[in-house]
C-alpha cells in the first residue's frame, strides 16, 4: 500500500517504540481509547488487546477498509473512516464516560488537532492523550516561560493540560523515514481556567493578543489589540515589568494582568 504524502503518512515500524507509546497510556482495560491515524495498525494491534473499546479514526480510503477487515473479528475495535478535525468526539464516547487519545499526528495539522483535543478536555470528554509530533513542535508545546521556544502554543497547551515529554524517535523509526525527528508527549487534561479564575474564551483571546508579535513587548502587543494607553498605564500590575514580553511571564502572571486590565484587580 503506497504512502500518500499529502496525508503526511510516515508509518511507525519501531517495535519497541510502538509498545512504549501504548504503555504510556497506562491501564486502559476499562477505558475507551480513540486512536488518531492508525495507518497500518502498528499501535492498533497492541491496543486492541488492552482496552475495553478502541475507536480508530483513519482518513485514508484504502487503509480504513483494510484495517476494518483485519480487525473484523474483534468487536471491541471500531474502525471509522473519518477526518478527526471534522469528527464530533462526543459522539464516540459513551454518555457519562471519558476517553483517552493516542496517535501519530500528521505534522501539517498537529496544532489544529491539539486545539481540538484541548476543547474536548475542557468539555470533560478526555482524561489523557499520548501523541507523537515533530520534535520542534513538541519542544514548543512543552517549553517553559523564559525560553526561546515558549509562545502561544506553549501557553495554550499548558492552560489545558499537564505535559510530559516522554521520548524522541529518529527518522529511521518510520517508513518512509521523515526528514525530522519525532517526539512523544503525554497530556493529562486539567484545564486551569477555574483555578486562575478566568473565562476560557476571554483568556484564550487575551493570550493570542499578547503573543501576536514575538518581537514586540507585551504592552505594545496589547496596545495594537485595542487597549488604550490610559488603560495600560493606569492598570498595569506593579509586579510585572512594563518592558516584559509575553514569553517571559508565567500563566499566573498573565492571569493577573488579564484581571487588572479588565478592572478586576
Amino acid at each position: 500500500m503506497k504512502r500518500k504524502p499529502k496525508l503526511g503518512q510516515n508509518f511507525l515500524v519501531d517495535d519497541r517504540a510502538r509498545h512504549a507509546i501504548v504503555d504510556a497510556l497506562g491501564d486502559v482495560s476499562q477505558r475507551t481509547v480513540i486512536e488518531i491515524g492508525p495507518g497500518k495498525g502498528a499501535i492498533t494491534e497492541i491496543l486492541a488487546g488492552r482496552c475495553a473499546r478502541l475507536i480508530a479514526l483513519e482518513l485514508d480510503r484504502e487503509l480504513a477498509p483494510a484495517l476494518a477487515q483485519r480487525f473484523a473479528g474483534q468487536p471491541q475495535v471500531q474502525i471509522v473512516e473519518a477526518d478527526v478535525l471534522k469528527t464530533d468526539l462526543s459522539t464516540l464516547i459513551p454518555t457519562g464516560e471519558t476517553a483517552d487519545v493516542i496517535g501519530n499526528l500528521p505534522y501539517y495539522i498537529t496544532s489544529d488537532i491539539l486545539l481540538k483535543l484541548f476543547d474536548a478536555g475542557v468539555a470533560g470528554l478526555l482524561d489523557r492523550a499520548v501523541v507523537m509530533m515533530q520534535r520542534e513542535v513538541a519542544d514548543r508545546v512543552a517549553a517553559s516561560p523564559g525560553v526561546r521556544d515558549y509562545g502561544l502554543l506553549s501557553a495554550t497547551a499548558q492552560m489545558h493540560a499537564r505535559i510530559d515529554n516522554l521520548f524522541t524517535l529518529p527518522p529511521g523509526s518510520f517508513s518512509p523515514p521523515p526528514e525530522v525527528y519525532s517526539t512523544v508527549l503525554r497530556f493529562e487534561f486539567a484545564p486551569r481556567f477555574e483555578a486562575l479564575n478566568v473565562d476560557a474564551a476571554g483568556f484564550d483571546r487575551f493570550l493570542k493578543q499578547s503573543f501576536a508579535q514575538k518581537r514586540k513587548t507585551l504592552e505594545n502587543n496589547l496596545r495594537a489589540a485595542g487597549y488604550t494607553q490610559s488603560e495600560l498605564s493606569g492598570r498595569w500590575p506593579a509586579g510585572i515589568a512594563r518592558q516584559a514580553r509575553a514569553e517571559s511571564l508565567e500563566l499566573e502572571e498573565m492571569a493577573t494582568l488579564y484581571h487588572a486590565l479588565r478592572g478586576e484587580a
